[in-house]
């Protein structure tokens, strides 16, 4: 809960929150705001407040809306995500509302001069010249259909809400002589000498006797016994199940299309690059060498002597213009031209229209199959629940598996034996659906012919499993593995051998030798290391491992340890600690990120108390009724 109270406050107040304000209404729509009581239903009360359900069923389907956007119009959510989007969309509204409430309680008030700064600083409502332009906020007003008059009771409550959230953080201070002890902590470097002794460098061992071999067979069970396994048979069902069960006929089709068939709509694109420049002077002078053939790196170069920027911005349709004013002169040049200058919030753009992609609608015939599938698993998704509670009553009723599959025409699976990873006895993976892991997972907490249950999972498919047998771990017969005993055995006896000689180098370092002494005495031969820092990034790090690094930062100069790799033991010891040198700008910038590290964790704690102190109640059908499900 935090986490989203805290995602919330750093969009809404934090970070700007006029700016922010503006942008919530291109992102969310001004209906979240405006629409007042008056709606039947209520999904939750803050500090006496009623949040209405239309006002956040709305604020949903805007955030659905948005993730079609970006994923494509074959998007459709789980139920899982819808109710993750509305429980996020819920939180969001409570959040705001509790900071109002407290707002409202101590009398916070926001004075007409602070009103004016406000709209004044933003960087939205500035002309070309850079100053407040009337131009730009009335346009601003009408595009979000908002009287001045409620666009400044708006702003005077969001500014409100930023005074209390403002003066909670304002209490965060870090002192320096903590950020400059942090900063030296993080910013020291050490230097190392280094061995490495591989494994494959320890000598070859003696030649085992068998019964060396059979009493490391017995006392290592683990590395030759074979798993447990389980038989059992597992029924399957989801929505593309019961979907493919559904036949839609041609009218419906036709019927669908009809109504449906913007969604399949693939609007003009064209690929477009632009300029942006203060002046229209030096835009006009951009259009010119863009019209005579100067290349874009030429247009860019000169975009940023004039104090601006030039970007490619794909191919991209009317909403993928970064401002709406640009669309028009856009979309209406030819192919090739250069269009501009055109002004904007932001400056003076000059734009060339590159290749462009025509709008298309695809045929009835082209989409037929795609809607047949869509429409047959909307119905499935209706269909679905009913279907559970016909093959629960068969389950309950004592039928096996296979009889509650072909009763109900479900998808059979008969395992003939699963080990805890899903493998079976050759190590092939088991197939089992979407839901692969949550079955294997009910198949090893199941007992051996008890009756099973039909569990929806995740994805929001639905299994049942019923194990039939289980065959317990056992050491397999040492003749089976001999060779593998073998191999193994000559790995620990060359492991043991390195490991001695690593402790033999550390004990000798311990007796007041250098590493380096007591490693070319072994007939080792020692590295420096180049500087590293704590977490081993850096010159050098790639062949320190971090775990060694951190351990050298526990000794002192001289000190050694120890550590096993993957291909055998590291021994190292400091050579050098490296302190941090003075720097008085890291220092506040360190002291600068302790600060606000504090105060998001008292913003996080006094909106937490905001909310409990608010008395939220939430209807226990919110979440459903906000995604759109019956309640």
């Amino acid at each position: 809960m935090l986490s989203a109270i805290r995602n919330s406050l750093n969009h809404w107040i934090v970070k700007g929150l006029f700016l922010i304000l503006i942008a919530s209404f291109a992102v969310w729509g001004i209906q979240d705001f405006v629409r007042g009581s008056g709606t039947e239903r209520t999904v939750a009360t803050v500090a006496g407040e009623q949040i209405p359900l239309a006002e956040a069923a709305d604020a949903y389907q805007r955030e659905v809306a948005q993730l079609r956007r970006s994923m494509g119009w074959q998007f459709e959510p789980t139920e899982q995500v819808r109710r993750a989007i509305a429980e996020a969309v819920l939180e969001r509204l409570v959040v705001l509302r509790a900071i109002g409430a407290e707002a409202a309680a101590r009398g916070v008030v926001v004075t007409d001069e602070a009103l004016r700064a406000a709209i004044l600083a933003a960087p939205g409502f500035r002309g070309a010249d850079g100053q407040f332009s009337r131009i730009q906020y009335d346009s601003f007003l009408r595009n979000n259909g908002l009287s001045e008059a409620r666009f400044l009771e708006l702003l005077r409550g969001d500014l409100a809400r930023a005074q209390i959230v403002g003066a909670v953080r304002a209490g965060a201070a870090a002192p320096r002589t903590l950020a400059r002890a942090i900063h030296a902590f993080r910013a020291e470097r050490r230097i190392a000498d280094l061995v490495e002794l591989p494994f494959m460098a320890a000598p070859p061992p003696g030649e085992p006797t068998e019964e060396q071999l059979r009493r490391f067979h017995e006392n290592n069970p683990d590395l030759f016994s074979a798993p447990e396994y389980r038989r059992f048979d597992a029924v399957l069902l989801s929505a593309a199940d019961v979907a493919r069960t559904i036949v839609v006929g041609e009218d419906e089709l036709r019927a669908a299309y009809e109504q449906r068939g913007s969604e399949f709509h693939t609007p003009e694109r064209r690929q477009v690059a632009q300029a942006v420049v203060p002046d229209e002077a030096a835009a006009r002078a951009l259009a010119e060498a863009w019209r005579g053939g100067a290349p874009f790196a030429a247009i860019a170069a000169q975009a940023a002597s004039a104090g601006g920027t030039a970007a490619e911005l794909g191919t991209v349709d009317r909403g993928g213009l970064p401002l709406p004013e640009l669309a028009e002169p856009v979309f209406a040049a030819a192919a090739g031209t250069v269009v501009g200058p055109v002004r904007s919030p932001f400056g003076w753009h000059v734009l060339r229209i590159g290749a462009i992609e025509p709008a298309r609608t695809p045929s009835f015939a082209e989409v037929k199959d795609e809607l047949a599938r869509m429409l047959a698993e909307e119905r499935a998704a209706d269909l679905i629940y009913d279907r559970v509670n016909r093959i629960e009553d068969s389950l309950a009723g004592g039928a096996p598996l296979a009889e509650v599959a072909r009763r109900h025409e479900l998808r059979l699976v008969e395992v003939a034996a699963m080990d805890a990873e899903g493998r079976d006895r050759a190590g092939n993976p088991v197939e089992l659906g979407t839901a692969r892991d949550e079955i294997i997972a009910a198949v090893f907490e199941a007992r051996p012919g008890e009756a099973s249950r039909l569990t929806e999972a995740r994805d929001g498919s639905f299994y049942a499993v019923r194990v039939a047998e289980v065959t317990p771990p056992a050491l397999r017969p040492f003749e089976s593995v001999a060779a593998e005993v073998r191999a193994a055995w000559e790995r620990q006896e060359r492991r043991r051998a390195m490991e001695a000689q690593a402790a033999a180098l550390v004990a000798a370092v311990a007796g007041g030798r250098t590493l380096d002494q007591a490693a070319r005495e072994a007939g080792w031969t020692p590295r420096r290391t180049e500087p590293f820092a704590r977490d081993a990034a850096g010159a050098g790090a790639a062949a320190l491992p971090p775990q060694l690094a951190a351990a050298l930062f526990a000794l002192k100069p001289g000190e050694a340890t120890m550590i096993e790799g993957g291909a055998g033991f590291l021994v190292a010891a400091v050579a050098e600690v490296l302190r941090a040198p003075e720097d008085a700008p890291a220092i506040e910038r360190e002291r600068a990120a302790i600060a606000a590290a504090l105060a998001d964790d008292l913003e996080a704690q006094f909106v937490r108390a905001l909310r409990e102190r608010a008395e939220v109640t939430i209807s226990p059908q919110a979440v459903r009724l906000i995604a759109g499900e019956a309640p």
